[in-house]
């Protein structure tokens, strides 16, 4: 793998608690590099939104980025730039695809506008070249009718053509790292697959790392170049996609995968992992996973699993690893 665009080491945001600070994200690690498409995966509750909102130093109290934390952008920790400096990198070197477009978008501004004022915080253009520009981007997100779309109000758009909108904002100044956290939620099959060729098209076409943030493994099976499982604030499992879609490791992985609707089941009972994700604060002792987990044993009720190298492309942190116990996979 080539140097790393984006670093993220020993990666930690906590909450007020009721005695002492809740821990949201305890300690990740990840790696992007130049061009790749790394899906960040897992539950919802595991932490990836909160991952991506800490990256982008878009955590404000009474969340807090632990001392420690380093977030390696092109080599520079930017957890450590002054706040005038983040904001220049922030957007155009680096932009983020939120989640919801409806609560993204300013209610009361013009589509094109918002897209415009963008491109005019970071780039010494006039208005009119500003919306021109604005233009452009519309049409190369796949928005019709561009010269009446960029008048638009949030409101008078689609689902689609508002997540459309969202990607223009987020490419307006060719970032080196875009961060889309579930951009294919609440759209339907169709506009889905439309937005995915989007993303593909757009990385393709001009090198941008992707931090892909989802719990769909359809999508991950289509965009994603490597996958990083999450789960109770800790990064368990990460690989190739083919590593993590052919031969996961950790049983978590292994039970999300076990979820997927296929062709073949004709209607039959899809398996699930029982329980749900410990709340931060909540988490157990050992293993965060035993509690869920059908491979169960002492080890993992008491002691941490530590990451274990499974090949050149595959990590896992599981008891199951270490020869203790018979390996489900």
């Amino acid at each position: 793998m080539s140097t790393p665009l984006l670093s993220v080491e020993q990666l930690t945001v906590s909450a007020p608690g009721a005695a002492e600070r809740v821990r949201i994200i305890d300690g990740i690690g990840l790696a992007v590099s130049p061009g790749e498409t790394l899906a960040l995966v897992g539950e919802s509750g595991c932490g990836k939104s909160m991952t991506a909102l800490a990256i982008m130093r878009l955590v404000s109290p009474p969340l807090r980025i632990h001392a420690g934390s380093r977030v390696l952008f092109e080599g520079r920790d930017i957890l450590a730039l002054p706040a005038t400096e983040m904001r220049t990198v922030r957007g155009a070197q680096m932009a983020m695809i939120f989640q919801e477009p409806m609560t993204s978008l300013n209610p009361v501004t013009r589509v094109g506008a918002q897209v415009q004022e963008a491109i005019t915080l970071h780039s010494d253009v006039s208005p009119f070249a500003a919306r021109m520009q604005v233009i452009d981007l519309f049409e190369m997100v796949g928005i019709p009718d561009p010269h009446k779309r960029i008048d638009a109000y949030p409101h008078q758009l689609s689902g689609g053509l508002k997540q459309r909108v969202m990607i223009a904002m987020a490419m307006a100044l060719k970032p080196r790292l875009l961060i889309a956290d579930e951009p294919t939620t609440a759209l339907d099959a169709t506009i889905r697959a439309q937005i995915l060729d989007l993303i593909r098209n757009l990385t393709a076409n001009t090198g941008t790392a992707v931090l892909l943030i989802t719990h769909d493994f359809g999508v991950v099976n289509e965009l994603a170049d490597r996958v990083a499982v999450m789960y109770a604030g800790q990064i368990v499992e990460e690989g190739t996609r083919e590593d993590l879609l052919a031969r996961p490791k950790h049983p978590y992985a292994q039970g999300l995968l076990k979820s997927i609707p296929r062709a073949e089941q004709r209607g039959g009972r899809l398996e699930e992992i029982q329980g749900v994700v410990p709340r931060p604060g909540q988490w157990p002792e050992g293993c965060r996973f035993h509690t869920r987990c059908p491979y169960v044993f002492d080890d993992c009720v008491f002691e941490p699993p530590a990451r274990t190298i499974v090949s050149a492309t595959q990590a896992a942190r599981c008891h199951l690893l270490t020869g203790k116990a018979l390996d489900p996979a």
